[in-house]
């Protein structure tokens, strides 16, 4: 069971496939080593300092002009660029690739709304080139590459748009033997997130934007239609002298995902995984919206970050993969935190992440990229 064809092993080749760390995640899942138990933190959560929160200053303010004015002047440097995590493989959206999924209309999709962003901030700034990197996976990256030909890269310069793709990896079952579907195939899966920092710097992408004069780095989740280039945003990073900056969204009740909290005397993104039996998340009111700013000379090294146990139904089966996390990175990194708007044409936190979520904000969606309607 725990044998590859050839076949299988250049397939899980060409996306980076780590099998001798694979191995070992097996033997760790064997021998309980690996499991939901041991996700757990090791030292009490507590809630961050004062002070450790910023807000964003309301648009309107001197202070927001102020953070605008430094942002723009990176931008128009050729400073910035923006990561699209695209490799989600969209399992409450159907299955499909959701990136090209319509938003407004047939040719309005995630990807494209991203891009269009893009070249509308790219205008505002003088025309200055703002170079997109996008994070596919084995499930996504075929399909992406195939819409953005399709639609002339959205109007984007030729070049201006990179695809690298994250890791690989394959699922187990509770015994830690290679997890097989009802037809015999292995069932892939890519490991998180976490793959961002590695992925982009492997690939060549980071060597490139840096020797461009590439400085700041956007990151943001494919399907958050409100994580858009914002200068204010990046004047703060910039202002706060940071490596990166997670922005932050007010916690309603039946929102689930990490928060910061002090740990182990610094402040830093715990994801839900990860919390102990019985922890209140709730001394926190604020939550992880995976948007992050990084200082790209920052991402150029090795971070060690945990590798945690989630188990996922696979055709009605519980299957176990192993995950990492960029919201992590904020134990490596000097992090600025900066509570953000989700509500609003201004909000910074809009995840569509079923089709009824995207009926429900369709005409929210419209707004911010539009302006409001003709009454």
């Amino acid at each position: 069971m725990n044998e590859l064809t050839d076949a299988q092993n250049e397939f899980l080749r060409r996306y980076g496939f780590d099998e001798e760390l694979f191995r070992d995640w097996q033997a760790r899942v064997a021998d309980g080593r690996m499991s939901k138990a041991n996700n757990a933190v090791t030292s009490e959560l507590l809630a961050p300092p004062p002070g450790a929160i910023e807000k964003l200053p309301a648009g309107t303010s001197p202070a927001c002009s102020e953070l605008q004015k430094i942002g723009r002047e990176a931008i128009q440097r050729g400073e910035f660029g923006v990561v699209v995590l695209n490799g989600g493989m969209a399992t409450r959206f159907g299955g499909v690739v959701k990136g090209v999924v319509p938003v407004l209309g047939p040719e309005r999709s995630f990807l494209a709304l991203s891009i269009e962003d893009v070249l509308g901030m790219q205008k505002e700034c003088g025309g200055v080139r703002i170079p997109v990197f996008l994070m596919n996976s084995f499930a996504t990256d075929e399909a992406t590459k195939a819409h953005f030909a399709e639609h002339d890269n959205f109007g984007a310069d030729p070049g201006q748009i990179t695809h690298f793709t994250q890791f690989v990896s394959l699922r187990m079952d509770k015994k830690g033997e290679i997890f097989r579907l009802e037809n015999g195939e292995v069932s892939p899966y890519g490991p998180g997130h976490g793959d961002f920092a590695p992925a982009l710097r492997s690939s060549g992408a980071l060597q490139s934007f840096l020797d461009g004069g590439g400085r700041y780095l956007l990151v943001r989740n494919v399907d958050n239609v409100g994580a858009r280039v914002d200068p204010a945003i990046l004047g703060h990073h910039i202002r706060a002298e940071a490596e990166t900056t997670f922005e932050l969204a007010p916690k309603w009740p039946e929102d689930v995902g990490g928060s910061p909290y002090l740990y182990e005397g610094r402040t830093q993104l715990v994801e839900q995984v990860r919390y102990p039996e019985g922890f209140d998340p709730n001394i926190v009111d604020v939550f992880n919206t995976n948007t992050a700013t990084f200082s790209a000379a920052a991402l150029d090294r090795d971070f060690p970050l945990g590798r945690y146990y989630v188990e996922k139904k696979v055709e009605e089966r519980s299957a176990v993969q192993i995950e990492h996390l960029i919201g992590e990175l904020t134990a490596h990194l000097k992090t600025s935190y900066l509570q953000v708007r989700r509500n609003g044409r201004d909000t910074r936190f809009l995840p569509v992440k079923t089709p009824d979520d995207l009926d429900a904000a369709r005409d929210e969606i419209a707004e911010m990229y539009d302006g409001p309607a003709e009454s």
